[in-house]
């Protein structure tokens, strides 16, 4: 029975944020700066009006999946999955439509990324611990940016190693480690030796 890795895709994988913030920039005069917070309070258009909501999400709804080909690959996850993949079960679980799934699928194959993709709304506690069952993995480990996402696995699939990875460099020293999380690794080289080191032990992670 393989382990089962459980990876999110912007922000671990491929540079999100950066990329979106300069389209903002090119394409809708809006100033993008993530560092004091949400998306929506993180846009600053020129013309100093406020970015609603609704705003917010047609912006990225424009970014996906018309703007993907600008995302560039984190150094090292090509590398780590594939040596992780040696031994465990690997599936991405994205945060996006589902109509962007086969364009995810493509994206990530245009990096030498290929593995069984997942879109997702919402909290990703509940598909994980689907796929925990559906793969059977005696031990999984789970790889988010976002603290919410680790909260939701806590409460979902407790038995799920969870660690928070932020690896926009400019980003990173202004997230707090998730509270819900085993650990905070920003860089793949040493999330990969700490994966391993789960997988190797074969235990689930204590509640």
């Amino acid at each position: 029975m393989k382990p089962l890795l459980i990876c999110d895709c912007d922000e671990v994988l491929l540079h999100m944020v950066r990329h979106f913030g300069k389209w903002l920039d090119e394409t809708h005069a809006i100033d993008f700066d993530l560092k004091g917070g949400d998306f929506t309070s993180a846009m600053k258009p020129r013309d100093g009006r406020a970015i609603a909501q609704d705003e917010m999400w047609g912006l990225l709804d424009g970014f996906f999946p018309a703007e993907m080909a600008r995302q560039t690959l984190v150094p090292h996850a090509r590398e780590a999955l594939g040596a992780l993949a040696d031994v465990a079960d690997i599936v991405i679980l994205t945060n996006l439509q589902d109509h962007c799934r086969s364009h995810r699928i493509d994206q990530l194959a245009r990096h030498g990324i290929a593995h069984r993709v997942e879109c997702n709304q919402g909290g990703k506690g509940a598909p994980v611990a689907r796929l925990v069952e559906e793969l059977g993995a005696g031990v999984t480990v789970f790889v988010d940016d976002l603290p919410v996402h680790h909260d939701s696995v806590a409460r979902h699939a407790p038995q799920v190693h969870r660690l928070h990875m932020v690896s926009e460099p400019d980003l990173a020293p202004h997230i707090a480690p998730a509270p819900a999380a085993h650990a905070r690794i920003d860089d793949w080289p040493t999330a990969q030796a700490w994966i391993s080191e789960r997988f190797a032990a074969g235990l689930p992670a204590e509640a």
